[in-house]
């Protein structure tokens, strides 16, 4: 099994009411699991968000704590509900009306990878997935909780930048002729997640660094989001998609040349959204 569910790393001094999260960057593939796909150890690995740790890593440098998974998004999802159970995957599971994330294959215990590759043979028990949900699913989730409610109470609000990457063919859909391609998607669930002044400073911080954004297509973000942002109660959730092709070979799964200079205008991009957390709860304690 996967040796830990979550990794959390803790500033030095917690100065921000902003937390970094990435749910699907997780890779750590025990030999229990490889040994039941039908999948090779690098197809396994197409729905992982590969290196998207390591570019936000020195959010704890910014004064930002940073969780990121244990475990791998082909293991269990932590960007789904927990009873987004796939009856096509786990034996004794009915099914509870449409899902489309579910019947895609896609659900807390995932069926394909990127692709629509089927990951396994043959079915799962319920047991099995109860496992994945109460040993991985639920601590991530716990620990995150907690490291909100903490900077809610510090700096009276919290602010979660929930960390994703995207196929570059992602937004083939959505690059209009003429105009440059869109390289982050921020999705705050067309405005239920967060208050838009955030939405708005975070963007500002992306397009300060050259980078084109757009908002909520086609990507405005899934269970984090809608689980964890309730901008009334000052507590605000953004998922950020970033194209993979501006740090990555998709294909090989492997840093590209560009990697080190993306990581370090991402450094930057992180100061500058931590800083939204301070400026922020000096705003509150002023009204």
């Amino acid at each position: 099994m996967p040796k830990a569910a979550y990794h959390l790393i803790y500033p030095e001094r917690r100065n921000t009411a902003v937390v970094f999260a990435s749910p699907h960057s997780g890779r750590d593939y025990p030999w229990t699991f490889l040994r039941r796909t039908a999948l090779n150890e690098h197809s396994v690995r197409s729905s992982e968000d590969a290196f998207v740790d390591q570019l936000f890593d020195s959010a704890p440098q910014a004064g930002a704590p940073f969780i990121k998974a244990g475990a791998p998004r082909a293991y269990v999802d932590l960007n789904r509900n927990v009873d987004e159970l796939d009856p096509a995957l786990i034996e004794g599971v009915s099914h509870q009306g449409h899902n489309p994330r579910v019947a895609s294959g896609l659900g807390v215990i995932p069926r394909v990878v990127a692709n629509g590759q089927v990951i396994y043979s043959g079915k799962l028990s319920l047991a099995e997935a109860t496992y994945r949900i109460e040993n991985y699913w639920r601590p991530y989730h716990t620990a995150l909780q907690g490291q909100l409610d903490q900077a809610h109470i510090m700096f009276g609000q919290a602010i979660l930048i929930d960390c994703h990457s995207m196929p570059h063919e992602a937004m083939d859909s959505v690059a209009r002729r003429g105009m440059r391609r869109p390289e982050i998607v921020l999705g705050d669930r067309f405005g239920a997640a967060a208050d838009p002044i955030v939405v708005d400073l975070v963007e500002s911080a992306f397009s300060r660094a050259g980078l084109t954004v757009t908002r909520n297509s086609p990507f405005a973000g899934a269970y984090i989001t809608q689980a964890y942002g309730r901008p009334a109660r000052g507590r605000h959730a953004i998922q950020i998609e970033i194209d993979r092709a501006l740090y990555m070979n998709e294909r090989l799964i492997r840093p590209n040349g560009n990697f080190d200079a993306f990581r370090s205008l991402m450094r930057a991009v992180i100061h500058e959204v931590a800083e939204i957390g301070r400026a922020q709860a000096v705003s509150l304690a002023a009204e």
